[in-house]
């Protein structure tokens, strides 16, 4: 499989894991070539994917979406640390089911723990990079980021 299918193929999962762990209606564009170096990210996950399959997962989007998310979710409002843990088992929630997916074509991905990320800029690194804007119906977008090693 060439590297731009592999992206293509875990892009396409983790919006079907994203479809199974968020329970809210969204949109999304066809996914892009990401081609910034950097990105600044007010709260999100970032997670790498290791196995047959390695890069990274970056879930991000303002504060309130993911408060709007764990109201959807749990019933309650998020905020502080709550809100940052329930940000990076979101992340954790997504990337599981990813990998759950993944393992039904034959291949073996596995995930590290979650790094939760506040009020920063994250670098990328890898060159096969795939981004896309979700749009949840009611409230808020989020950015999806899948970004794969290339096998040498």
């Amino acid at each position: 499989m060439s590297p731009t299918e592999s992206l293509t193929q875990v892009f396409n999962r983790t919006i079907d894991s994203v479809k199974s762990v968020i329970p809210i209606d969204f949109t999304f564009e066809q996914p892009s070539l990401h081609t910034e170096n950097l990105t600044n990210v007010a709260l999100g996950v970032l997670i790498v994917l290791t196995g047959d399959i390695r890069g990274q997962l970056i879930i991000q989007g303002e504060r309130t979406v993911f408060q709007h998310i764990g109201t959807k979710m749990f019933g309650m409002e998020l905020d502080g640390e709550m809100l940052q843990s329930f940000t990076g088992e979101l992340g954790n929630m997504i990337a599981g089911t990813l990998s759950s997916n993944i393992a039904q074509s034959g291949l073996n991905m596995d995930i590290t723990p979650p790094n939760v990320l506040i009020e920063q800029q994250t670098e990328f690194h890898l060159h096969h990079r795939l981004h896309s804007p979700l749009y949840l119906k009611d409230n808020g977008e989020m950015q999806i980021i899948v970004e794969l090693e290339t096998a040498s």
